[in-house]
């Protein structure tokens, strides 16, 4: 059995991957529990005491952490470029890049320390080339999939596979709610997204390193 950990896991995606490594000793971080139950931990991933904490738990607990699954980070439309506040640039760089690097330091010796493991971030679609008012997102989304060749490159040696995903807008009840007149069928619908997740950590995908898989829906 694999420990497999999970970030913004109380979130939508990230209830369905946990569900997809159904049968795995789980290990669910998010702030607030929902109902994750007894695998959640408590966890700011902006404060790396807190991070570094929740793995030290998690060592603890389980001894080691095969999987990491970096599904924490979120969405938002924006102004022009030249009119972008440090708010909203700093917001967008934390949740989704900020995030991936705090829990990847405390993580990564842990997986060197037991000769290996996989990694699987989420990136977006959209941040394979700019587009107006988004960017803050694209550059933060960008940063995942910069991030994620980087470690690729930088572990591929060390039995650790890091690779990630680029999904299109995912059909979640928020965004079915923010877009009313779309069609969510075009979407991507969670579980679908969590196999591909699934297979990224799984032994089937032990020869793919640094890849951005797109993951664009109709299923």
């Amino acid at each position: 059995m694999r420990t497999v950990m999970i970030t913004g896991a109380a979130g939508n995606l990230g209830r369905a991957v946990a569900a997809a490594f159904k049968g795995e000793a789980l290990v669910l971080l998010d702030l607030k529990a929902g109902d994750l139950g007894d695998a959640f931990i408590a966890t700011d991933l902006l404060d790396p005491k807190s991070v570094q904490a929740a793995v030290d738990q998690a060592l603890a607990r389980h001894r080691k952490i095969d999987v990491l699954c970096n599904i924490a980070g979120g969405f938002r439309m924006g102004p022009a470029v030249h009119e972008t506040s440090d708010k909203d640039w700093n917001f967008l760089l934390d949740l989704n890049a900020r995030t991936l690097l705090n829990i990847s330091r405390a993580v990564v010796p842990a997986m060197l320390g037991a000769g290996g493991g996989k990694i699987v971030n989420v990136g977006a679609f959209a941040a394979q080339k700019g587009a107006a008012q988004m960017g803050a997102y694209i550059a933060s989304k960008s940063a995942v999939i910069r991030l994620t060749e980087t470690m690729a490159a930088e572990l591929r040696e060390k039995n650790i596979n890091v690779n990630c995903v680029l999904p299109t807008i995912i059909d979640t009840p928020e965004n079915r709610k923010a877009m009313p007149e779309a069609d969510p069928r075009r979407w991507v619908a969670p579980q679908a997204l969590a196999d591909v997740i699934v297979f990224l950590a799984s032994d089937a995908a032990r020869a793919v390193h640094g890849a951005a898989l797109p993951v664009a829906g109709l299923s």
